[in-house]
C-alpha cells in the first residue's frame, strides 16, 4: 500500500536503461514515487520547475546540458532542492564540482539496491551522502592546485593533441606563453610532462571529452 506523502523524485539521466531501472527499484517501495523523467540537464530544470520533487536524481554527463549546470540552475531558484547525484564518474574533480554545486549525495551507479534506497530516504530528512570510496577520491583533490581559467583552456588543447604552437595560435598567445601556461599546469598537477596531464586530466574530470 502507497503512503499517502510519498518521496516525490525525478530522474534525470540521457539512458533509458538507466532510468527504467531507476524507476523500477522505486516503484517497489511504499514511501516513493516517481513524479517525471529527463534525458538532459535543460528537461531537468523543466521539470524541476513543473512538479517540485523533494528528490532529483542526476546524471553529471549528458547532452545540451550536464548535470553541474543543471543543479547549479536548479539551485539558484530553489536553493533548498535536494539533489543526489547519481553516476558512472568517480574522478576527484567531478565530486568536487558536483558537491560545490549544491548536490547532496554523490552515488555510484553500482551501488546496491539497499545502500540507493537508504541514501534516498537520508537525504530527503536532511542529511548528506558521501560513500566511503567517493569520499576518498575526494581526498585525492590536492588543495591549491586549482588552474586559471587560461591553464584549463591550454590543458583542453594539451588533451587535445596540439603542440605549443598550435595552442598559441589557437589562444592568440605567443609560443613562449604557452610554455610558461605548461610548466606551470604540470606543476600545479603534480605530473611529469603533457602526456600524464593529458591522462590525469581525463581520469580526474578536470577536462572532459565531448
Amino acid at each position: 500500500m502507497k503512503n499517502p506523502n510519498p518521496i516525490r523524485i525525478l530522474i534525470v539521466d540521457d539512458h533509458l536503461v538507466v532510468r527504467i531501472g531507476s524507476r523500477s527499484m522505486i516503484d517497489t517501495q511504499s514511501d516513493m514515487i516517481v513524479v517525471a523523467e529527463a534525458a538532459n540537464g535543460r528537461e531537468a530544470v523543466a521539470l524541476f520547475r513543473e512538479h517540485r520533487p523533494e528528490i532529483t536524481l542526476m546524471d553529471l554527463r549528458m547532452p545540451v546540458m550536464g548535470g553541474v549546470e543543471a543543479t547549479i540552475a536548479i539551485r539558484e531558484d530553489f536553493p533548498d532542492a535536494r539533489i543526489i547525484v547519481l553516476t558512472t564518474y568517480d574522478g576527484d574533480e567531478n565530486i568536487y564540482r558536483a558537491l560545490q554545486a549544491g548536490a547532496r549525495a554523490y552515488l555510484l551507479k553500482d551501488i546496491s539496491r539497499e545502500e540507493f534506497l537508504n541514501d534516498v530516504r537520508a537525504v530527503h530528512s536532511g542529511q548528506y551522502r558521501i560513500p566511503p570510496a567517493v569520499a576518498a577520491r575526494l581526498a585525492q583533490r590536492m588543495p591549491f592546485s586549482d588552474l586559471s581559467s587560461r591553464e584549463l583552456d591550454v590543458l583542453r588543447l594539451i588533451v587535445q593533441g596540439m603542440s605549443n604552437k598550435e595552442i598559441g595560435g589557437a589562444l592568440s598567445i605567443t609560443e613562449s606563453t604557452v610554455k610558461n601556461h605548461v610548466n606551470s599546469i604540470l606543476a600545479k598537477m603534480k605530473v611529469n610532462d603533457r602526456t600524464q596531464a593529458a591522462t590525469t586530466a581525463l581520469r580526474r574530470g578536470i577536462v572532459v571529452l565531448q
